[in-house]
């Protein structure tokens, strides 16, 4: 009887034991995870700033470019309706929400290089100080938005490598770590609007 004892006393102990570092386990799996989503989020709010700006900066160009071409409605249009379906697709990131923004912006990214396209077309806009500052402008934020997506990616890869590596994946989903989309640029869209003066 006393052999058996010890036995389950081992058996207490040694399962005793396993729980404990289990429970240690999930604790450093879930605040690894916490602070990995937050870099996704903190990554994300700079996107959301850079393309604040760049939609800031799109009623001025729009409004430039009208007073050079306003006959050239539908392009004007396409870039307003562009710039709206941008913004009414903003969010925070979770699954499908960066894919949506990303598509939406690509949108956006397209109907502004027509719009550059066209201003190719009229000389005297293209000399306009006001169509050349709000350019550069342009080209600035379209640089910070791509160094803003490279940020983000590299945030959410880090990401997914934490919460989908073996043995984390078992527990990430069941603590509420879903998957998050990465911000990728239309397969015809690689770079950022190109401006020439």
């Amino acid at each position: 009887m006393g052999n058996l004892g010890s036995v389950f006393a081992i058996v207490g102990g040694a399962l005793l034991l396993l729980l404990v570092a289990l429970a240690v386990w999930l604790l450093v799996a879930y605040n690894r995870l916490v602070r990995r989503r937050n870099q996704v989020q903190a990554s994300w709010a700079q996107i959301d700033v850079q393309l604040k700006r760049r939609h800031d900066l799109i009623p001025q160009l729009v409004e430039t470019v009208r007073g050079y071409a306003g006959h050239e409605r539908s392009t004007l249009d396409a870039v307003i309706a562009a710039r709206a379906g941008a913004l009414a697709a903003g969010g925070t990131p979770s699954p499908g929400i960066a894919t949506g923004r990303a598509d939406a912006e690509n949108v956006l990214t397209l109907a502004l290089g027509r719009l550059f396209a066209l201003a190719e077309a009229y000389p005297n806009l293209k000399a306009n100080e006001s169509f050349a500052a709000l350019q550069a402008e342009l080209t600035s934020t379209e640089d910070k938005i791509s160094y803003a997506r490279q940020f983000y990616n590299s945030a959410v890869q880090g990401y997914r490598n934490a919460s989908q590596t073996f043995p984390t994946s078992l527990a990430a989903p069941r603590m509420g770590f879903g998957v998050v989309d990465f911000f990728e640029t239309a397969e015809t869209d690689r770079s950022p609007v190109q401006v020439r003066f």
